[in-house]
């Protein structure tokens, strides 16, 4: 059989969006079916009967968590739970409990802190729990690490361990995040009131302040598959999507250019601006190209009124991105392998408006 790669986006369908990605590829005859993040816990149960459905199957080869928040993470208990599994891969902080002792002001006790960065990031722990019950090994997927025919482009331990510290789930950050927690709903607010702008092709702005911690924890995934480039990026923001650009050439990725962009964090512009996409994805076309070269895939809900921002569909088409998001349905994309029944999704329109 001829090397294939096909890549399912489920529909995560809340008032908030979430990731669940299935991947199936096979490469020099052997095939290997890769999940990515689960959606919340009932997520998980269209994870596993969407394998069976489509790839004929209950075992999974690789289960990676990108990042520990819910939307991702909760989901996978599912896969691990109804599949077989040959290996987990998620990031623990407290495997670094002793390593990072010193940098945590409030705690001198090495198990203390390893309780409580297991408490703070339950999910992750949980999976670990499970796996461990079930035989199931466990993996770091840091940068260098290699997963099937994945490459990891980030974080990199020192930046992973960074960004425990800088956190603000962690204990030495409690107070800065009781404080962003109270002031949640002002920013809510603020948002719901922002203005749409009629911007000319072309016209891009992002805020200057970046993502979360725990969103730029997020393991970016690079894959190269009969001549065509994956990368699937989780909630990753700026940093991270950084710091993987300049880890491409140690994998044989030349940039710019991927046919298959996972747009980050549901669509929102704290994650990414123009010089990181024009690093990733090439400048600016000129004008609306009237072929598209690429996809930019994003998985945000029907129902989440906040994503994808405008801003974020317009940076993508601007460098020809043929851009869909899930919407409630799954979006498939392959090479070297079709699906019977399952139509081509028409291009989004362009958006005359961004936000301010």
């Amino acid at each position: 059989m001829a090397d294939f790669m096909e890549i399912d986006f489920l529909g995560v369908e809340t008032a908030k969006s979430g990731d669940a990605i299935t991947v199936r590829y096979s490469v020099n005859g052997k095939t290997s079916i890769h999940v990515v993040d689960g959606g919340y816990l009932d997520t998980g149960d269209q994870v596993v009967e969407h394998i069976k459905e489509h790839y004929g199957s209950t075992h999974v080869d690789n289960v990676v968590l990108t990042h520990p928040d819910q939307d991702h993470a909760n989901g996978l208990r599912k896969v691990l739970e109804q599949c077989t599994v040959g290996r987990l891969w998620i990031n623990r902080p407290w495997l670094y409990a002793e390593e990072l002792i010193d940098r945590f002001e409030t705690y001198n006790s090495v198990d203390a802190l390893r309780r409580r960065l297991r408490s703070t990031y339950d999910a992750t722990a949980t999976l670990e729990d499970l796996a461990i019950a079930k035989g199931i090994p466990i993996s770091s997927p840091l940068q260098g690490a290699e997963i099937g025919e994945f490459s990891v482009l980030a974080p990199s331990r020192a930046r992973y361990l960074d960004l425990v510290v800088d956190s603000d789930k962690t204990p030495t950050a409690l107070d800065e995040g009781i404080v962003a927690a109270a002031m949640g709903g002002v920013a809510k607010a603020f948002k719901a009131a922002a203005n749409l702008i009629r911007s000319a092709w072309g016209n891009e702005y992002f805020p200057s302040t970046g993502t979360s911690s725990e969103n730029e924890m997020s393991v970016v995934q690079y894959a190269n598959v009969n001549g065509k480039r994956f990368l699937l990026t989780g909630d990753v923001g700026r940093d991270g999507l950084t710091e993987a650009a300049n880890f491409a050439p140690a994998v044989g990725l030349s940039l710019p250019g991927v046919w298959v962009f996972q747009v980050p964090h549901h669509g929102g512009r704290h994650n990414v601006n123009t010089e990181v996409l024009d690093t990733w994805l090439g400048n600016r076309l000129p004008s609306l190209p009237s072929t598209t070269t690429w996809n930019a895939i994003c998985s945000s809900a029907k129902a989440d009124e906040e994503h994808p921002k405008k801003s974020v569909i317009r940076a993508m088409m601007h460098r020809g991105a043929h851009f869909c998001a899930t919407e409630g349905s799954t979006k498939h994309i392959g090479i070297g392998v079709s699906r019977d029944g399952w139509a081509s999704v028409p291009q989004v329109g362009y958006p005359e408006e961004q936000e301010e």
